[in-house]
């Protein structure tokens, strides 16, 4: 079996290849790449395992001309730039000691070695510089059938690297096939050790979520792991069930992950995922007019059209209620109206905290209004 791409033509990748070759080194892509490839998906980073060491890596690279960073030296990783594309290369390794959360690890020269401590049989992939794919595990036949099937003894897998239990429901989420369910084994496997997630830094946490929300279609993966009690552990307080709903009812656009998050959760998330300021501002806005009774168009007015669809949707999904008629013109009408009297319009009669509380109040009314009042209606 072989894979292509514009990404393993590329002059950079292939110089690289050839110049760790030609010092009596392999030069394998892993992971990530040979996967997207062979689903068809597209390939956002270049990882390339390799037998030669960090250090010669680095001279090898530097020797043709590239750029090197050292990300990951200490764990065998660096990175080289080779004529504009970035290309993650790490030695091959075998696991020495773990603790949840990181590995020591001992270099090898044996690709079946490196294989065993990847997560997943569709992670443990490799192929040559011509594309021809090396299946040391066998886990072709998992991803042809979409299959997340974990390497070897799932519970060996998770204690490793307890971020593992959430990989394994977004990989599900992203890369699985419904049709087929979720592994019962790596399932059974999460559900036992799941108390491990509260050993995870709560950054890697948030990534990992923002991850699994964003996938097409987490329902069925966020109802798994709810049903796994690792839902509980990651998201105190959340409920999957409107979740299906809204992605039923979401427009066929790259989805929003905080969409999601909003009718996951009713709870603060900003301190359990690590939300930024602006994250966390627009969960409590919309969360807060969930239950109101604000038009699409005011809220369009008082929250602009992204977090007003966001509303609406929500709104629906949760509330098990139907889309208003031509709800999406209506946001558009809101987000771009303007209130039609101005401070100005009231001074100098109005000064001060008055002037505040005046224009607020015909804001008010105008909202009332569905924003159809004009300027004339509002000052009598």
């Amino acid at each position: 079996m072989k894979i292509s791409g514009d990404w393993i033509s590329h002059p950079g990748t292939q110089a690289l290849c050839a110049a760790l070759a030609k010092a009596g080194y392999q030069a394998l892509f892993v992971g990530g790449c040979v996967r997207n490839a062979l689903l068809n998906v597209a390939v956002a980073d270049i990882d390339i395992a390799t037998d030669a060491r960090p250090e010669t890596v680095t001279n090898i690279a530097e020797t043709a001309g590239f750029r090197v960073v050292p990300t990951g030296f200490d764990h065998g990783t660096v990175t080289v730039l080779a004529q504009g594309v970035a290309h993650e290369v790490t030695t091959f390794r075998r696991d020495i000691e773990t603790d949840g959360r990181h590995a020591v690890v001992a270099y090898s020269t044996d690709v079946a070695e490196d294989a065993a401590r990847r997560d997943f049989t569709m992670n443990a992939l490799y192929a040559t510089v011509d594309g021809d794919v090396i299946d040391p595990l066998g886990g072709l036949p998992d991803l042809a059938v979409r299959r997340v099937r974990f390497v070897g003894d799932p519970v060996a897998r998770i204690v490793e690297d307890y971020l593992r239990v959430l990989r394994f429901f977004r990989f599900h989420a992203v890369y699985g096939d419904p049709a087929q369910g979720i592994d019962a084994e790596g399932l059974a496997a999460c559900a036992a050790l799941a108390d491990g997630i509260t050993t995870l830094s709560k950054e890697r946490i948030g990534a990992e979520m923002r991850k699994l929300l964003a996938a097409p279609d987490p329902a069925p993966a966020l109802a798994s792991m709810a049903q796994a009690g690792v839902l509980l552990q990651t998201l105190p307080g959340a409920d999957p069930r409107a979740v299906a709903p809204l992605v039923h009812l979401e427009p066929p656009a790259a989805p929003r992950w905080q969409r999601r998050l909003a009718v996951l959760t009713g709870q603060d998330p900003t301190d359990a995922l690590r939300l930024s300021r602006t994250e966390s501002t627009d969960f409590s806005k919309v969360r807060a007019e969930i239950g109101s009774t604000q038009t699409p168009a005011a809220l369009g007015w008082s929250l602009g059209a992204e977090l007003a669809q966001d509303v609406v949707l929500c709104r629906a999904a949760l509330l098990e209620i139907p889309l208003p008629m031509g709800w999406r013109d209506e946001i558009a009408r809101g987000s771009a109206a303007q209130c039609p009297v101005k401070a100005a319009d009231l001074m100098p009669a109005l000064q001060g905290a008055a002037l505040g509380t005046r224009l607020r109040a015909i804001e008010s009314a105008w909202l009332r209004s569905d924003l159809r009042l004009d300027k004339a209606a509002l000052l009598r």
